[in-house]
């Protein structure tokens, strides 16, 4: 399955891959993770409830370190990470660089408000995977106009620059392992064989390079020292 986004009429938006993980497996690593301390989620304006998260891989190497920037260096595996075998499997697979890694909870009754989390996303070289371990059908999943429904054990790509929103109407907390990977070669061949176009996306990149071109043709008529700053900065995107 695949879709195409809303700023970007035809570059591929969401994928559910063909993997199915095996949901006890999951589940049984997730109880272990369950006893310890997880932390309260930093973007705090965007959620009402509660809304938890543990690392599997940090910045720091630890498991309350939640942060996730991309292009920080040298990622380390916590302590969790290796008491969860499956999981570790199921990372390994994906042969790509990987930040941060997470587990993230969100209770009955919270909900996350609709809001984007920029360049996350393929185009920009971002590659946000979800995996749900634990979740019910009363979770409303709304993403790039769509409503998505992830079943425990599936795998999903989704473009987090669009906007999204999450909504936990159960009675048990939804799990998933989020997986914030850094796009190569090897992550194009399994997007292609998935339907990603490649062809549409080179084509609005082009489209968005002919804008900014002409963005800066008409700032240049203007020979403002305003003008002339927004056209270096602009100069530095294409």
């Amino acid at each position: 399955m695949s879709n195409i986004t809303e700023n970007h009429p035809t570059v591929t938006r969401y994928i559910q891959f063909n993997q199915q993980y095996d949901v006890q497996l999951l589940k049984k690593e997730l109880a272990i993770a369950m006893t310890l301390d997880w932390k309260d989620h930093f973007n705090t304006k965007d959620y009402d409830g509660s809304w938890q998260s543990i690392s599997l891989q940090s910045a720091s190497g630890k498991e309350d370190d939640i942060l996730s920037n991309y292009g920080v260096e040298g990622y380390k595996e916590t302590a969790l990470l290796k008491k969860l075998p499956y999981i570790k499997s199921i990372l390994d697979w994906w042969q790509c660089p990987k930040e941060s890694i997470r587990l993230l909870a969100l209770h009955p009754g919270a909900e996350i408000k609709p809001h984007r989390d920029r360049g996350c996303n393929y185009v920009n070289g971002a590659c946000r995977i979800h995996i749900p371990i634990q979740t019910n059908e009363q979770v409303e999943f709304i993403a790039c106009d769509d409503q998505l429904v992830l079943k425990e054990g599936s795998c999903w790509y989704i473009d987090f620059d669009q906007t999204h929103a999450i909504k936990n109407n159960g009675e048990i907390v939804r799990v998933h392992l989020v997986i914030d990977a850094l796009r190569n070669s090897w992550t194009d061949e399994v997007f292609i064989a998935h339907g990603y176009d490649m062809s549409a996306e080179q084509k609005e990149q082009q489209m968005d390079r002919e804008s900014t071109l002409k963005v800066i043709e008409e700032l240049e008529r203007l020979n403002t020292p305003t003008s002339k700053q927004l056209i270096q900065d602009l100069k530095k995107t294409i």
